[in-house]
């Protein structure tokens, strides 16, 4: 399924149906007495969070949401049928915005409901407007009468984790080792062209992990992939920065983890505030003395750090046991 996480969307709701000027039949009533009924409720566009979708895709190919406008009023009292809602369900994460960018909504959790555009009101009918000196009114009101709008829905992926780091850090085979997440590992860059959720079960629990595409210097100004999906670290608690431990190209761990953190900041304070914790990967890859080595460099980083391999899963468990304690302190003082 292709991942879609931004779309823009033309939205209509109904316009609200006619009141009726309608007159009964009955003796010594002048005209017969006024009984027209109200006009229907034109059709709602409602968006409804759904953990069971991952994507806006639908949206994107739909692109038109037009709802089903409300129905005229009728004689002897009769109220017009209100027009059909449209509900549209949307992934968990999704935020919408109007077409200046102003937000509207933030469906962040399962179940919850926005209505992206309000059915016109029914006009009411003629016999609301009787008195004692206008017994015969011959005036009924219109439906309100709505205009098409356009509306931005943008995806934020709702994960516990953040995996960051540059391309080719480990991050796809490191998600792939510790979640039913399946992204594509390869021994080049940008193998990640979209971002993976993946699910971790810790005892009876768990967490979420989101792994982005690798960052590159000038992401946050829209080099790479990287400033595209940044966004769907934001919701995470906890960030887990990967760094490759054999040091390609000759770039130290301390360069590699400077250029990463430089793109975070340049993003916004949303994503550079977060805590996290240095991971180093591919120690399968170091003998004794390299090790030794990228632990001291690693240490005089501000961050706690911890090595592993992702390949063989050398210290795999004990992160993951390290990372969920972390998390359950920060749900305890959020609670």
């Amino acid at each position: 399924m292709r991942f879609i996480d931004e779309v823009k969307i033309e939205v209509c709701a109904g316009n609200g149906g006619a009141g009726s000027a309608s007159f009964r039949r009955e003796k010594y009533i002048p005209k017969g007495g006024p009984d027209g009924g109200d006009g229907g409720r034109g059709g709602h566009v409602v968006l409804v969070a759904s953990r069971n979708k991952n994507t806006l895709l639908d949206l994107y190919l739909r692109k038109r949401l037009f709802a089903e406008n409300g129905q005229p009023g009728r004689g002897s009292a009769m109220h017009g049928r209100n027009g059909k809602d449209i509900e549209v369900q949307v992934p968990v994460g999704t935020v919408v915005k109007d077409e200046a960018g102003i937000h509207l909504a933030d469906l962040d959790h399962d179940g919850g409901r926005f209505i992206l555009a309000h059915g016109g009101r029914g006009g009411l009918g003629n016999m609301h407007f009787s008195s004692s000196t206008n017994q015969a009114p011959r005036y009924a009101q219109p439906g309100e009468s709505v205009e098409a709008c356009i509306r931005l829905l943008e995806l934020k992926l709702m994960a516990d984790v953040g995996l960051v780091g540059l391309p080719n850090a480990g991050k796809s085979t490191f998600l792939a080792r510790i979640s039913n997440a399946h992204p594509k590992v390869a021994d080049y860059p940008f193998t990640t062209l979209k971002p993976m959720l993946g699910q971790v079960r810790m005892d009876d629990d768990g967490f979420a992990v989101a792994d982005i595409p690798g960052l590159i210097a000038g992401a946050h100004q829209g080099k790479g992939l990287g400033y595209r999906f940044l966004r769907h670290i934001e919701r995470t608690r906890l960030l887990l920065h990967l760094v490759d431990a054999a040091c390609p190209e000759g770039r130290s761990i301390t360069e590699q983890v400077h250029e990463v953190e430089g793109e975070l900041q340049g993003y916004g304070v949303a994503v550079s505030s977060k805590p996290r914790l240095i991971v180093l990967n591919k120690m399968d890859a170091l003998d004794d003395e390299l090790r030794q080595a990228a632990r001291h460099e690693a240490e005089t980083l501000e961050s706690p750090v911890m090595c592993i391999s992702a390949v063989s899963g050398e210290g795999v468990p004990q992160l993951l046991r390290e990372t969920y304690e972390r998390l359950k302190s920060m749900r305890e003082e959020a609670a």
